[in-house]
């Protein structure tokens, strides 16, 4: 028997025991359960728009399941995270705790709600179908050996970037990221505070936030932004949000920014770079293999819109 807990804000205490289901997780699975952006939400205790629902052992009151929902670029993002040794039960606490997370969202006026899956198992799918939700995006996590061969890394055009500026390039920042993910559920529509947020982690480094400028100008025109988590292994470095200004399209712009960041990466001591990319941007994957990515693994989003 379990007993679910509902909160829209988290206390210290709420956030610690979380953490621990998490790391459980993270132990048994060789991943991280939430990503980024559900991260930061739990971190902070829960901003607008955010929910957390616990399934507890009714007798330990010990964590069983955990589901989050967080607001996201006008949609909701959703996830499920249940502890591996009640994964035999993921079918029932998927339904219970996903059903209150569906009449949350409903409360809020609904919308479009994202559910990603890494590597969806049959019972992923059997609680998609009996949620009424549908298979939508795929993204694929590539990964390549670094350094790259001085080949690689010469055969494409070369730029010239500098690292970010805390408090000095942050309105530039956000105006390209949202022009270049303006239909992203999300990357689009950041804020001031959703960056303040990314740059409050243990992780951020400006060092590896890397902009280019149209030269002789203050235009920015595209930017990469790298990530090693220490904590959860010094030797992956990410490229955690990349992009080119729409206006700055088909110059090869893309390339030079994935070279440059993989570049930083390697000489801060990763070994592996890593990104993800939507399986349908077959231009972006073709760039990325022809400079040595190949598919890691696949996650699935499953899509549903609630109404009011």
């Amino acid at each position: 028997m379990f007993n679910l807990d509902v909160k829209r804000t988290m206390a210290d205490r709420d956030i610690t025991e979380i953490d621990s289901l998490l790391q459980a997780v993270s132990s048994h699975d060789q991943r991280k359960p939430l990503n980024d952006h559900l991260w930061l939400d739990l971190r902070q205790g829960g901003r607008s728009g955010f929910a957390g629902i616990t399934a507890r052992d009714a007798a330990s009151h010990a964590p069983l399941a955990y589901c989050q929902i967080s607001r996201g670029n006008d949609s909701w993002a959703i996830d499920l995270v249940v502890h591996p040794n009640s994964r035999d039960k993921i079918l029932l606490f998927g339904q219970s705790l996903m059903t209150e997370a569906i009449n949350i969202i409903k409360s809020e006026g609904g919308g479009h709600v994202h559910w990603w899956v890494s590597d969806p198992s049959t019972n992923h799918i059997t609680l998609a179908k009996k949620m009424g939700f549908n298979t939508g995006r795929k993204l694929l996590q590539m990964r390549v050996a670094l350094p790259l061969a001085e080949d690689v890394l010469a055969g494409g055009r070369q730029v010239e970037t500098r690292s970010f500026r805390v408090g000095i390039d942050d309105d530039a920042w956000i105006t390209v990221n949202n022009r270049a993910f303006s239909e992203h559920p999300e990357q689009g529509g950041w804020t001031r505070e959703i960056l303040r947020s990314r740059q409050s982690e243990k992780w951020f480094d400006p060092r590896g936030f890397l902009l280019y400028f149209l030269p002789g100008s203050e235009q920015l025109a595209a930017f990469c932004w790298t990530k090693i988590d220490r904590e959860q292994d010094p030797r992956i470095g990410e490229i955690y949000v990349i992009a080119v200004d729409p206006s700055q399209h088909k110059k090869g712009l893309g390339r030079a920014l994935t070279l440059a960041g993989l570049d930083h990466l390697a000489k801060s001591g990763a070994t592996t770079g890593l990104l993800y990319v939507d399986k349908d941007n077959l231009a972006a994957i073709g760039t990325y293999e022809k400079i040595g990515f190949v598919t890691h693994n696949e996650e699935q989003a499953f899509v549903a819109d609630v109404g009011a």
